[in-house]
């Protein structure tokens, strides 16, 4: 039977997101994920990328369903002709950093902050995680299932056991943390670390206690927590407060379930926002281009820390793409809105360095956030308010048709400019008075009392996105809902006039 993979993403329910594939785990069969995994290497043959016999590292997170999955991703491996090396339960930027160092492809299994009925496939080549480009390019690959491969059900006819787990890629991720910085550089801090499932969890206790703080475990989970660093649940707010309150630890550190995405609070438990603790990151590390997507708080450029920064759309490919354009003579780093911060350059201090690692990380946010506090004798929360004070928040529209969304978004900015900012003003009268309009994701909307409103549809969901930026965290917060009444006032208002749009 012959398979295109554009045409496995509609009769599957398993979609490309960002750099890889996620679905419900009812949905990734045994054929779903050796078809997807195969066109991945399929893909990388037919440039040359890889040869018969080279290594592919696999690793997952502690979701209950990534065993089952790593062991379809090492059979799909090993009928191309290739060799797959099981890296374990890793971080998944351990495993892209070992595959930049080896020059191997290698694929993580986790679904990342999403709930434990979901999960996905992260695909990296040899040079890193793909880019939209690469996306596009499997998605064309057409296969061919062989016969017998697959019974009925679409369960693997035979199947070959994971290999025993190869401990390289953990050390080495943990070595490029504990050798680049000062031994005991972080004594005398105390550090709270809720692990919940994170399989990052034992990383950060070794890593931490190596740099020599002094570290509490907190909320160990068996049970896989979806923690999401851009939407934190009620209950992690609570629990945060109450550790804070019964500890005096100098933060709590977290992150999401497959380690790429930090959580980190201040001393009273309050988590802070992924946009902020890129920036300081950044400044510690002596950056001197950032790449950020549009949707970040507008303090990178109002610090004035750095001599360039760089705006892209939403999602971590884009942020790679305009980072692989910079100067590579300058130190060019990225973060997302969810903390993920990415490195272009290879970073020098006293004779040692730290390599590239252009993919998501959460463990360089963590110690470098705990060395500007322990360097400049400050708390958290004192940095922080030593940054200008910008506030952002963000919420969602669920059940609103993309192509509804897009309709409205384009009817709202396809005049004149002075139409537009007429349009913009009858839609969200309770902002101030609109002066600048930014397409490069979506609608944002600076306005002439320093607020912003930036409206999105989601790239994988029938959802429409809205992120709010304020002066005061009130006002953003404020400023958020009245615009999600207002958009849910104009689906009313577009559903009676044009229902045609919302098929």
């Amino acid at each position: 039977m012959k398979i295109v993979i554009d045409e496995l993403m509609t009769s599957s329910g398993v979609q490309f997101g960002t750099s890889g594939v996620r679905g419900l785990v009812t949905e990734m069969t045994d054929q779903v994920c050796w078809l997807y995994v195969t066109a991945f290497l399929q893909y990388l043959k037919k440039d040359n990328v890889i040869q018969p016999g080279d290594n592919v590292g696999i690793a997952g997170d502690l979701r209950n369903s990534s065993e089952r999955i790593m062991l379809i991703v090492a059979n799909a491996v090993l009928d191309f002709g290739l060799v797959p090396v099981n890296y374990g339960f890793i971080p998944s930027p351990a495993i892209a950093l070992y595959g930049l160092h080896k020059n191997m492809a290698t694929l993580m299994v986790t679904g990342s902050h999403i709930p434990d009925d979901r999960n996905g496939i992260k695909f990296n080549t040899p040079k890193g995680e793909i880019l939209k480009e690469d996306e596009l390019a499997i998605r064309k690959q057409s296969l061919i299932i062989p016969d017998g491969k697959f019974t009925e059900s679409g369960d693997l006819a035979q199947t070959y056991e994971l290999s025993l787990v190869c401990a390289e890629a953990s050390e080495h991720y943990t070595h490029r943390f504990i050798d680049f910085f000062d031994k005991n550089c972080l004594q005398g801090i105390r550090v709270g670390v809720y692990e919940h499932s994170s399989v990052s969890r034992d990383f950060l206790n070794t890593i931490l206690s190596s740099l020599g703080a002094t570290v509490t475990s907190l909320g160990r989970s068996d049970k896989f927590i979806s923690v999401d660093t851009e939407a934190v649940r009620p209950e992690d707010v609570v629990l945060a407060k109450q550790w804070a309150k019964l500890n005096a630890f100098d933060c709590i550190v977290s992150t999401d379930g497959d380690g790429d995405r930090p959580l980190i609070s201040d001393e009273y438990g309050n988590w802070m926002r992924g946009d902020i603790v890129g920036i300081l990151c950044a400044h510690y590390l002596k950056a001197n281009v950032v790449v950020t997507p549009v949707s970040s708080n507008t303090v990178v450029e109002k610090s004035e820390f750095f001599e360039q920064v760089m705006r892209t759309r939403i999602g971590s490919p884009y942020v790679i793409a305009a980072m692989e354009k910079s100067e590579q003579s300058l130190r060019v780093v990225g973060y997302e809105a969810n903390g993920g911060f990415l490195q272009a350059s290879s970073i020098e201090n006293n004779g040692k360095y730290l390599s590239p690692l252009p993919t998501r990380d959460a463990v360089i946010v963590i110690i470098t956030i705990l060395l500007l506090t322990h360097e400049k004798k400050l708390t958290i929360s004192e940095l922080i308010k030593n940054l200008p004070q910008r506030f952002t928040f963000s919420d969602r529209l669920k059940d609103f048709p993309t192509r509804l969304s897009q309709h409205r978004l384009t009817d709202m900015i396809s005049g004149s400019q002075d139409e537009n900012f007429q349009a913009i003003k009858k839609q969200f009268s309770f902002a101030g008075d609109p002066v600048l309009i930014d397409t490069t994701d979506g609608v944002r909307i600076e306005f002439d009392n320093d607020d912003i409103i930036h409206i999105r549809p989601s790239g994988n969901a029938p959802e429409l996105r809205c992120y709010t930026e304020s002066r005061t965290e009130q006002r953003a917060v404020s400023l958020n809902k009245m615009c999600i009444h207002a958009l849910v006032q104009w689906k009313k208002e577009s559903v009676n006039s044009k229902p045609l749009l919302i098929n």
